[in-house]
């Protein structure tokens, strides 16, 4: 994770901007903890403001591009938290799971540290993807094998909430789901360095050229004009949200 993040982090604070519709969500989840750990913390996004907290990012790319105001940041990995049990009233990991090499090790090291609760961003691997995967089938051959299933979080971290994230059309967090109303969007190179799938994928030459053309013709929207008039759409993100105490 810390070589990609070091590669694909230039630049990545103008493209991933916390969206302040998802930020209220997670916020909330948070509940009235005071004290917060942030897991692959990256620039900072969705970290409150409101309370004390403290980040932890394996990347040292991604550690400098945080603002002076941000929350003090450790380089480290989830897998070996350098924090004593139950040092933080909270720990949150925003889109991030999917990257740990040790998914089993790195929940356990989430859930020691925390004393009243544990909220994770995620995405569901078994939900629907969106027209994306329609151009770049591979997206979902990437996201299957390291995108943990809901099952796998209730394993470690017992009775949990699950709630469902739904995306807004004009979402200012550049993450893979972000642009599922702006399809222009993926044809923009800069947009595309600042998601971590794309960075995975050999060639999207060909595919994005389709796309192109499938735009100018009007072939995308015959297909998928209907998503035009949607404010919001569910494609896979949910929030993970369990008890400690």
């Amino acid at each position: 994770m810390t070589p990609l993040y070091d590669q694909i982090g230039k630049g990545y604070a103008q493209r991933r901007q916390p969206d302040p519709r998802i930020a209220r969500t997670i916020h909330d989840a948070l509940g009235k903890a005071q004290s917060v750990l942030n897991v692959g913390a990256g620039t900072g996004s969705y970290e409150p403001t409101d309370r004390v907290v403290t980040a932890l990012e394996p990347s040292a790319e991604m550690i400098r591009q945080r603002p002076p105001e941000a929350a003090k940041a450790y380089q480290g990995v989830a897998e070996d938290l350098p924090f004593a049990d139950r040092q933080f009233d909270a720990a949150m990991a925003v889109l991030t799971v999917h990257h740990w090499t040790d998914f089993d090790a790195g929940l356990r090291e989430i859930r020691r540290v925390a004393t009243d609760r544990v909220v994770i961003l995620t995405f569901d691997p078994e939900s629907d993807y969106f027209w994306l995967a329609d151009y770049i089938p591979e997206i979902i051959a990437l996201d299957q094998p390291i995108m943990p299933k809901l099952g796998a979080f209730e394993k470690i971290l017992g009775e949990m909430t699950v709630e469902t994230v739904a995306i807004p059309h004009d979402c200012s967090d550049g993450f893979l789901g972000a642009y599922w109303r702006r399809p222009q969007a993926y044809l923009d190179n800069a947009v595309r360095s600042a998601i971590s799938t794309f960075a995975k994928l050999d060639d999207v030459t060909e595919p994005m050229r389709r796309l192109e053309d499938d735009l100018a013709s009007g072939v995308w929207e015959a297909k998928y004009g209907h998503l035009l008039q949607e404010e919001y759409l569910d494609i896979g993100y949910r929030l993970v949200v369990a008890d400690c105490s």
